[in-house]
């Protein structure tokens, strides 16, 4: 398989309310970790840092224009990768010792971490076998109902266990923009890894159903509307013969 010029690793696109997509296109789609920068008055906001395997902040240099503060919306491997290399670094407390101490079970990269997962390699010295998350221990804890103050922007901290014990969701009131993590997206969802809780999966979906929501930016795959999130949840219940 050939290999990818770190110039070339990344990915970004402009969208509306401040936020710029940032991608790994050579990581299969279902695989690849959305990663969200949204620029604020005083500070900018990172949800997410991809796998890690290419520096973020030397390739993609928009996250290094600004103070940042670096979010994980949960701790597996494909969102925390380049979180080391961020000084401000927030995850719920359920998951803080994951960030910082990850091995490749608690992170979920065994077993997923293949050649596979790539349609093209990252540059070397990359090795799959030898791919493992680098410690960043948070510098800020965050619960259930924390905001993420930008200055001009206000983020709520939902906490939304199920896929992961510290899954979190990011809500943005004024413009009802909501980072979802990994509890929803529009595609095939996660429902068992090791710390995933069925019980937990459901209360969480159930209370992102009646979030008044415009614009839903997830975990994985393309961005939709709040329509979208609640025909996804409503079918996702469904399909577990529950109603919202």
């Amino acid at each position: 398989m050939k290999r990818v010029k770190p110039e070339d690793w990344y990915a970004t696109r402009r969208l509306a309310d401040g936020v710029t997509a940032i991608s790994e296109p050579f990581i299969q789609e279902f695989y690849r970790c959305n990663i969200w920068h949204v620029r604020g008055r005083d500070r900018d906001m990172l949800v997410d840092s991809g796998m890690g395997v290419v520096s973020l902040r030397e390739w993609a240099p928009l996250v290094t224009e600004r103070d940042l503060i670096a979010v994980a919306s949960h701790t597996h491997f494909d969102h925390i990768g380049c979180h080391h290399e961020f000084e401000c670094r927030a995850v719920h407390a359920a998951e803080a010792d994951l960030l910082a101490n990850p091995t490749r079970a608690n992170t979920l990269a065994d077993p997923y971490v293949t050649d596979e997962i790539f349609d093209a390699l990252p540059p070397e010295p990359y090795c799959s076998k030898c791919y493992g998350v680098k410690a960043a221990p948070a510098t800020r804890i965050l619960e259930d109902g924390d905001v993420i103050d930008l200055g001009d922007r206000h983020f709520e901290v939902i906490h939304t266990p199920g896929h992961s014990p510290g899954g979190i969701a990011l809500y943005e009131k004024a413009t009802e923009m909501l980072f979802s993590g990994d509890i929803v997206y529009d595609g095939p969802l996660i429902e068992d890894t090791y710390h995933a809780n069925p019980d937990h999966y459901i209360a969480s979906m159930k209370r992102l159903h009646d979030l008044p929501v415009r614009l839903v930016h997830g975990g994985h795959f393309p961005s939709f509307d709040g329509a979208r999130l609640k025909t996804l949840i409503r079918d996702w219940l469904d399909g577990k013969g529950l109603t919202p």
